[in-house]
């Protein structure tokens, strides 16, 4: 049946999905989000949120391990239960409620069920009773509809009730063997969390642990697992995996042994929930990445915009970036350029203008919270000489450091910057270490800025901080 109307129509409830929403609002349009799960998205009950509450504890123990005194203070180990009860409050116990009211609040409608393109500017929206509502949008209709965890084609795979990273994330148990397959930032930080809770964790990485970062911090941080009694599979490819009658899995490798655990994660990458999204309607094809101009409007084969640009793609559909805080960035930018587009404002699309998201390509930051942790912004050394760029490199060893050696005995660590030789400012910034989280903003900030490296001598770090390092890679670079 036809139905409401909108200036706006955005499909999907997730972080960014309410960013773009939120920003329509606050440029006078009206709006509505239709969602099929929680509001909240991913982030909020299966990703970032629930999984860094159930590593914090795990880098909070850490932490006084290595001061002998506060060690002295605390006995004993992590208490499971406690830590998954924590988990739970963070994913407000997979309720959405709280998120229902903040859009309440915003004055953004919320329509029930799953969102389908249905023609131009035109969404049917399927209610879990059967019924459906046509929603039709005056200006713009925004895909926000995130990505799902890819099952890859491993003999038995999908029959043996594998984990993702949801199920990994809102286990009510801790396994007593789990194997991971994948080495990317989900199979890392689950085997962190999970070996620390007290499972005998395998971590099977074909291609690598953190294959994508410096090797320095990777190698660090597989050492750290080795240690914590993690078994690293480096180079190991499973060919059949397999759950017998008495549910235990069985996972062979292709040099032919057999690893037995009582869960298995699979952590291989991720794929676009757009299969059942009605793109065939407007000439895409369904279960396709979106690609995007850089006013991320959805772009066909030729490059030009869908229709008449009315169509638009944010967060990990158009795989620009598959990050939380870069999805939200993309939102802010489609927010507000819609709006400018529907009042007839000036777009501005120039690199760095608010209508558009530069950052994508030049300074995404991340954290990856193993144990130790990694922060990176910008270029590695391999990307960057993909990218054509002549660099000067600088590394320093973070446990030389004063603020980092009164952080914690035997701390160790390193950071490391990359200088563009052509413009000298930084392109590129690594570290790996205990607690070296808050030490990527500023890296960001000095590669979107074009700090030049002369003028970055008069930023002064703070003594005794582990700050205290970008001196220390300064004099490292030489004026």
């Amino acid at each position: 049946m036809s139905g409401r109307e909108y200036d706006v129509i955005v499909i999907g409830g997730g972080p960014v999905g309410e960013n773009v929403a939120d920003g329509v609002v606050q440029g006078g349009l009206r709006v509505a989000i239709v969602e099929s799960e929680l509001v909240g998205g991913e982030c909020s009950y299966w990703a970032c949120m629930p999984t860094k509450a159930l590593l914090r504890d795990v880098s909070a123990l850490r932490a006084v391990q290595h001061l002998p005194a506060a060690a002295a203070a605390v006995r004993g180990t992590l208490n499971p239960a406690a830590v998954l009860a924590r988990r739970d409050r963070f994913a407000s116990h997979w309720d959405d409620a709280g998120q229902v009211a903040w859009l309440e609040s915003a004055g953004i409608d919320l329509v029930r069920g799953h969102g389908r393109i249905s023609g131009i500017r035109s969404v049917d929206v399927a209610a879990a009773d059967g019924t459906i509502e046509t929603l039709s949008a005056r200006h713009a209709v925004v895909v926000a509809t995130g990505t799902s965890a890819a099952v890859p084609p491993i003999r038995d795979l999908a029959d043996a009730k594998p984990w993702t990273s949801r199920e990994a994330v809102a286990s009510d148990h801790i396994p007593e063997r789990l194997a991971i397959i994948g080495g990317g930032v989900v199979g890392t930080e689950m085997a962190t969390a999970y070996s620390a809770l007290g499972s005998s964790v395998t971590f099977i990485a074909r291609d690598g642990v953190l294959p994508n970062v410096e090797s320095y911090a990777s190698e660090q941080v597989v050492q750290s697992l080795e240690t914590a009694g993690v078994r690293v599979l480096i180079g190991a490819s499973p060919v059949q995996v397999r759950r017998d009658p008495g549910g235990t899995v069985h996972v062979t490798l292709e040099a032919g042994e057999t690893i037995d655990a009582d869960e298995v994660l699979v952590a291989t990458g991720r794929t676009p929930n757009t299969v059942d999204l009605g793109l065939e309607r407007v000439g895409l094809t369904p279960g396709s990445w979106l690609a995007v101009d850089e006013t991320l409007r959805v772009v066909g084969a030729d490059g030009a915009p869908v229709g008449d640009g009315w169509l638009y793609a944010a967060g990990d559909v158009n795989r620009r970036v598959l990050l939380t805080h870069q999805g939200k960035y993309q939102a802010r930018a489609v927010g507000q350029v819609i709006v400018a587009r529907a009042t007839g404002a000036h777009v501005d699309d120039a690199p760095w203008g608010r209508h558009v998201a530069t950052a994508d390509h030049h300074a995404v930051p991340q954290v990856v919270f193993s144990s130790p942790e990694i922060v990176s912004v910008g270029h590695t050394v391999a990307s960057a000489a993909a990218a054509g760029l002549t660099v000067r490199i600088a590394e320093y060893d973070l446990g030389a450091v004063a603020g980092a050696a009164l952080h914690a005995d035997g701390y160790t660590g390193r950071a490391s910057i990359l200088v563009d030789d052509e413009r000298n400012t930084i392109v590129g910034f690594t570290a790996v270490g205990p607690d070296t989280t808050e030490l990527v903003h500023a890296a960001t900030i000095a590669i979107v800025g074009e700090v030049p490296i002369d003028r970055l001598w008069h930023a002064v770090p703070a003594y005794p901080t582990i700050s205290e390092v970008w001196l220390r890679l300064l004099e490292t670079l030489g004026r």
